[in-house]
């Protein structure tokens, strides 16, 4: 089988990247240390290509309503242009199929960035819906073909000011710009650019858009100016420390979502109805979703170990590895509804159980250890 490259892949390989097959997409790893690159994100600023994630734009006069149905989260939060929304949509059975950011852009026009793995199956299905719903809408994929657009992460303390220094244009839109909100800037050496304050480490920093044919110039641009390359090994273990879930590790379209700590998102509390929300209310909340850290050596966390609390009931480990920002095995899992915050839980590593402690998530944010 023939990998799919990003608009990046010869830049990678231009910086000695070690790339590795990851969901049918030829990405790097890491560009020599991922401990280094996972420093520099916590602590100075790193990027990410995230070009194998899909822009989707949904255009016309039904796309408020049609996304009242179509997404769990309340698309009438967003009600200012530029705010941003997180929301997972599901199938009728109310199970996961994907998670997804919308981007509130004018009434006639919602952007949503889509999961890299799903983003087929979840064209197919908006069109499905918006054909079902005779809702009328443009739906149009942005990864591929004309019109392609390409997606790079800069995440850290310092990432904006390392991005309004490679694209000037931007700091007068973005710098008074909440968390969560989304402007369109025309007119940069990049064509118009997308910068959102959104990403996926627990850091602050920008997800950027630019036309597909300008991404390698900007993420030249960026490392000039010394924005660290940071590889899929360091966005793992810092997503994993700020709590975020993972799509096809922590929930996928055989999980209930109040049981991969995704309630939040979800609004079973207005009247609105949506696809799954009759599924939700009928299997309710039958696990939580919590942080572990392993107390004892002999052993690292990893995702399907078998989690056992006190009163013998079990869960699994859905995603686990070493913090390096915290020097300790973590893990999140998903775990009986009796567990509590604080409590002493056995993970079967091999043939031992070792001591883990239930906390709440998440692990670090903003550089800080918020677990003991």
């Amino acid at each position: 089988m023939t990998l799919k490259a990003t608009p990046l892949n010869n830049a990678h390989r231009a910086l000695g990247a070690r790339m590795v097959d990851f969901g049918g997409w030829d990405m790097p790893v890491n560009y020599g240390s991922q401990i280094e690159e996972h420093h520099a994100v916590r602590t100075d600023v790193g990027m990410f290509d995230v070009a194998h994630m899909c822009v989707v734009d949904l255009k016309g006069a039904n796309v408020r309503s049609f996304l009242r149905g179509l997404v769990a989260n309340n698309v009438d939060k967003l009600q200012v242009s530029g705010k941003a929304l997180y929301s997972c949509m599901l199938t009728p059975e109310g199970t996961v199929i994907d998670d997804l950011i919308i981007y509130f852009i004018n009434e006639e026009w919602f952007r949503l960035v889509v999961n890299a793995g799903t983003a087929e199956k979840d064209v197919a299905w908006m069109n499905q819906q918006n054909a079902a719903t005779g809702a009328g809408i443009s739906i149009t994929q942005r990864r591929d073909g004309e019109g392609a657009m390409a997606l790079i992460a800069v995440q850290g303390p310092n990432a904006r000011a390392k991005v309004w220094e490679v694209i000037p244009e931007a700091k007068a839109p973005t710098a008074e710009m909440k968390p969560f909100n989304v402007a369109l800037v025309p007119g940069t050496a990049f064509g118009e650019a997308m910068v959102a304050r959104t990403g996926y480490t627990g850091e602050d920093g920008f997800e950027i858009g630019v036309p597909a044919d300008q991404a390698e110039k900007l993420w030249n641009a960026l490392n000039a100016a010394g924005v660290k390359p940071a590889g899929l090994g360091a966005r793992d273990t810092l997503r994993l420390e700020a709590g975020m879930n993972l799509y096809g590790q922590d929930m996928d379209d055989t999980v209930n979502p109040l049981d991969a700590g995704l309630a939040w998102t979800i609004d079973l509390v207005s009247e609105r109805d949506f696809i799954g929300k009759a599924a939700l209310q009928a299997k309710g909340q039958n696990a939580q979703f919590v942080g572990l850290i392993l107390r004892e050596k002999g052993g690292v966390l990893r995702a399907h170990q078998k989690v056992i609390a006190a009163n013998g009931d079990a869960g699994e480990i859905t995603s686990g590895t070493f913090s390096p920002t915290m020097q300790q095995a973590i893990a999140l899992a998903r775990v009986p509804m009796g567990v509590q915050v604080g409590d002493t839980v056995h993970v079967e590593i091999r043939d031992k159980k070792l001591a883990a402690t239930v906390v709440k998530l998440p692990f670090v944010r903003n550089g800080k250890i918020l677990v003991a």
